[in-house]
Formats: structure tokens, C-alpha cells, sequence
């Protein structure tokens, strides 16, 4: 799993999420969902946004925290709270 560490940056560096769309042209619906990792996907032009206007590295931004969950299928993975989800390869 990929943890976005936006929200520890921008709270170490006391910047908001409104400031952040301001100096990177990115939406704020966009900024948000980045602050709590709700997005599937990212823009990579974005990031380079982010990590220039914050003057941080892209490993600041990401961290990756190995899956808990058991795979039970090639395709399948049951969650912590016993929902199934498929993964897209």
C-alpha cells in the first residue's frame, strides 16, 4: 500500500490545502483527496507541482507500508474488515 504523506507535510510546514492549490494551479477537490488519500491515481505533473512548491522529495510525498491483508485469489484480497476487493494488475 502507498501512503500519501501530504497532510504531515503540509501541517510541519503550516501550509493549507487552499495555499497549496494557490501556488500549484492543482484544484482543491484534487489537493484534498491527496490530503486523505482517498485518490486511486495520481498526476505525475502534479506531483512534480507539489514537491516543487513545497520544496520536498517524492520519497517525503510517498512511503510504501507492505500489505497486512492475505491474497486468497490471484486476483482477490480479502481486507481487515472482511470486504473482498479485486486488484488490478
Amino acid at each position: 500500500m502507498l501512503r500519501i504523506n501530504l497532510s504531515t507535510i503540509l501541517g510541519s510546514k503550516r501550509i493549507s490545502q487552499a495555499e497549496l492549490a494557490r501556488k500549484t494551479g492543482i484544484r482543491l477537490a484534487t489537493i484534498n483527496e491527496m490530503y486523505y488519500e482517498l485518490c486511486e491515481r495520481v498526476n505525475l505533473e502534479h506531483i512534480e507541482n507539489i514537491c516543487e512548491a513545497l520544496n520536498c522529495d517524492i520519497l517525503d510525498l510517498f512511503e510504501y507500508v507492505p500489505n497486512k491483508a492475505k491474497f486468497t485469489a490471484k486476483k482477490l484480497i480479502v481486507e481487515s474488515h472482511g470486504n473482498q476487493k479485486s486488484i488490478r494488475y
